[in-house]
C-alpha cells in the first residue's frame, strides 16, 4: 500500500503503525480502501477546533472511517490507539453504538468501570441487537449476551464463516426489540457466569419459557454452577473432592464465616466473577485476610486450600470441555507454583511438560484413570449443560479435585508451532459443538 501525504497531526511513525495494524487485522479490501481516507479524517479531527465548518461538512464518512480504523487497532490489540480513535469518532457522532460498545470494553478491562458503564448504556440503549452475517451462511444463531463480562467466549466456538450470529444484549430489550428480531435457527445462552448474570437472568428465563425452540445452556442450569452452589450441585458424585465455598462481602463476614463453617486455614480468597487466577490469594491465617482488604470487591469467595502437588512436586491443572455433556480434553498446565495458569506454567521451555500434555490430549483415560474419567463424565451429566468446562487436578488418592466447573471456559487454536499438537483436540471440541448446532437447526427446519 502506498501511503498518502500525511494529514495534519500525523507523523511517519504513527502512519507506519496504522498501516501495519490495518494489514495485520483487516485483510478485507473495503477496510484497506478506507485506509487512505482515514488519514485525512484523523488529520481533520486534529484541526477541528480551528475550522468553523461543522465536522460532517468536511468529511461525511469521517466517523465511520475512524470507527473502522479503531476496530483495526482493537483487533490488533493496540487498545490505546483504538480508544483514541473511538473517542474521536464519538466526538463527531455521539450516536455510534459500536464505538460506545468497544470503548466500554476497553475501559472495563482497564478498571475504569464507571465510565465503561456510561458508554455501555449509551451503546445498548440505542441498539441491543447486532447482526453479523456469515459469508457462507448455513444457519443463524441467536446469542443471548450480558453486557458485561461473564459471557462464553465464542470466537472459535461458533465460526463466523458459516454461522450468522445475532448478538442480543438482553437487559436492554424493549417491546420493539422482540417485534423486530431477525429470524434464527439456534438459540444459545452465552451468559455463562452466574455471578455476572444480573438483570439478564429473568429476561433469559422468560424468553426460554416463551420460545418454541430449545435454548442451549439452560439459564437455570448455569445458575447452579456458581462457585458457592457448585459443591451442592455435585454432591454425591463418587471419586471427587469439591471443597466447600462461602460467599462474603467484607472482612468481618469472612472471619465469621470461617469460624461458623469450621473451615481451617490455609484458605483461598477470590473476588466474584474472577477466572484464570485473577485476584486469587492463598491465606495462611486471619492476618492475611485483613491485610488484603476484601471490601474492594462487591463480594468474595472463601474455600479451604488443598495441597494437590503430585509426587514429583509439580502442581497440575487439567481442563476438559463438555459438549452436549460429553467430556473432551483441552489442556494440561504443569507448574512449580500452586497458582497454576497455562500462560505462566513455563510450558514453552520444557519439552517434558508438553509431552505429558500431548499424552493427556491423546489418551485422557490412560492418563487420568478409569475411575477419574467416570467421575468427570458424571460431573458433565450432573451439570446438564450443552457447553461447559471443568478445571481440576488429581489428588494423591486418585480423587478429582474440582477447582471450577462452568460455561465460561475458553477454547482457541494455537498459533505457536510448539503447541500445534493441541489443535486437533481443539478441532474436536469445535466439531462437536458444530454438530450440536446443526442438529438443533435440523429440528427447526424439519418442523
Amino acid at each position: 500500500m502506498i501511503l498518502p501525504s500525511l494529514a495534519p497531526g500525523l507523523d511517519q511513525t504513527f502512519a507506519g503503525m496504522v498501516e501495519t495494524a490495518v494489514h495485520a487485522a483487516h485483510p478485507d479490501p473495503g477496510v484497506r480502501r478506507a485506509f487512505m481516507a482515514t488519514y485525512q479524517a484523523v488529520g481533520q479531527v486534529h484541526d477541528a477546533e480551528g475550522d468553523s465548518r461543522p465536522a460532517g461538512a468536511r468529511e461525511p464518512d469521517m466517523p465511520a472511517l475512524l470507527l473502522d480504523l479503531g476496530t483495526a487497532y482493537l483487533v490488533a490489540e493496540d487498545r490505546d490507539k483504538a480508544e483514541k480513535l473511538y473517542r474521536l469518532a464519538l466526538k463527531l457522532d455521539p450516536t455510534m453504538a459500536i464505538a460506545h460498545q468497544n470503548l466500554s470494553c476497553i475501559l472495563w478491562e482497564r478498571g475504569e468501570k464507571e465510565e465503561a458503564r456510561v458508554h455501555r448504556d449509551l451503546a445498548y440503549r440505542q441498539q441491543c441487537v447486532f447482526f453479523a452475517p456469515a459469508p457462507e451462511e448455513q444457519r443463524r444463531v441467536l446469542i443471548l449476551h450480558g453486557s458485561g463480562y461473564g459471557n462464553v467466549p465464542l470466537k472459535w466456538l461458533i465460526p463466523q464463516q458459516v454461522n450468522t450470529s445475532i448478538f442480543w444484549f438482553v437487559e436492554y430489550t424493549t417491546p420493539a426489540t422482540l417485534l423486530s428480531m431477525p429470524s434464527y435457527d439456534v438459540i444459545f445462552n452465552a451468559v455463562g457466569d452466574a455471578d455476572m448474570d444480573g438483570p439478564t437472568f429473568a429476561m433469559t428465563c422468560a424468553f426460554m419459557q416463551a420460545s418454541t425452540l430449545r435454548m442451549l445452556n439452560n439459564p437455570h442450569r448455569v445458575a447452579a454452577t456458581r462457585r458457592d452452589r457448585l459443591p451442592r450441585l455435585l454432591d454425591g458424585i463418587a471419586g471427587i473432592d469439591t471443597p466447600p465455598v462461602i460467599r462474603v462481602t467484607n472482612v468481618d463476614e469472612a472471619v465469621a464465616g470461617i469460624a461458623a463453617s469450621g473451615m481451617a486455614f490455609p484458605v483461598l480468597l477470590r473476588p466474584i466473577g474472577s477466572h484464570g487466577g485473577k485476584g486469587l490469594h492463598w491465606l495462611d491465617g486471619p492476618g492475611g485476610l485483613r491485610a488484603i482488604e476484601p471490601g474492594v470487591a462487591d463480594a468474595w469467595y472463601l474455600s479451604p486450600a488443598r495441597d494437590y502437588r503430585s509426587a514429583d512436586g509439580y502442581w497440575r491443572k487439567y481442563r476438559m470441555i463438555f459438549v452436549d455433556r460429553r467430556p473432551y480434553p483441552y489442556h494440561l498446565a504443569i507448574s512449580s507454583h500452586w497458582l497454576v495458569h497455562y500462560v505462566t506454567a513455563d510450558m514453552v521451555s520444557d519439552p517434558a511438560k508438553r509431552a505429558e500434555e500431548q499424552r493427556f490430549l491423546r489418551e485422557p483415560d490412560a492418563v487420568l484413570g478409569a475411575a477419574a474419567m467416570a467421575s468427570i463424565q458424571a460431573i458433565g451429566e450432573r451439570m446438564d449443560l450443552d457447553y461447559a468446562g471443568i478445571d481440576f487436578s488429581i489428588l494423591p488418592d486418585g480423587r478429582v479435585l474440582v477447582f471450577e466447573a462452568n460455561a465460561t471456559m475458553l477454547v482457541h487454536p494455537e498459533r505457536e508451532p510448539e503447541f500445534a499438537y493441541k489443535n486437533p483436540s481443539v478441532q474436536n471440541i469445535v466439531n462437536a459443538f458444530e454438530a450440536l448446532m446443526a442438529g438443533c437447526a435440523e429440528v427447526v427446519h424439519a418442523g
